[in-house]
């Protein structure tokens, strides 16, 4: 029966950290998409508004309408510099967790490098100590045809 070796429990910790990374770093630029979206929404939403009050460009308009249109341009930019702020949060927190999820796949990346060369000592040990095997059956070969 192989021996359990400890840095295959880090390993696997190591991996499983670096997966909750990566699904948390996925989730971040999907609120990070979802606020563009929406930024992109809200702009698309004034420039439609901005359209329909140029349709009554030459048109006589009531004051307290022209009053409203722009009380109403003035909260959807309000909304738009709010969604901006948003939208540098979450790229901020994506870049945060992009961070964490690339600290996590180099520890990783370094405990696989620490198994690998200790599977290489392994190896190169088993290889000597067949070497030596060879040798001393070799010698013993030797020595009983000699003494013949």
């Amino acid at each position: 029966m192989a021996k359990h070796d400890p840095l295959d429990t880090v390993l696997k910790l190591a991996k499983d950290a670096e997966e909750q990374a990566g699904l948390q770093l996925k989730s971040a630029q999907l609120m990070l998409q979802k606020c563009q979206s929406q930024l992109e929404a809200l702009r698309n939403y004034r420039l439609d508004y901005m359209k329909q009050m140029e349709d009554h460009h030459g048109k006589s308009i009531s004051a307290s309408y022209y009053h409203q249109f722009h009380q109403f341009v003035r909260q959807i930019d309000e909304a738009i510099t709010k969604q901006i702020v948003s939208i540098q949060d979450a790229d901020n927190q994506r870049l945060h967790r992009q961070n964490r999820w690339q600290e996590m796949q180099q520890k990783r990346k370094a405990v696989e490098l620490l198994l690998a060369r200790k599977a290489d000592k392994v190896a190169q040990e088993e290889l000597r100590r067949e070497q030596k095997m060879i040798d001393e059956f070799a010698s013993q070969q030797f020595y009983r045809k000699r003494v013949r």
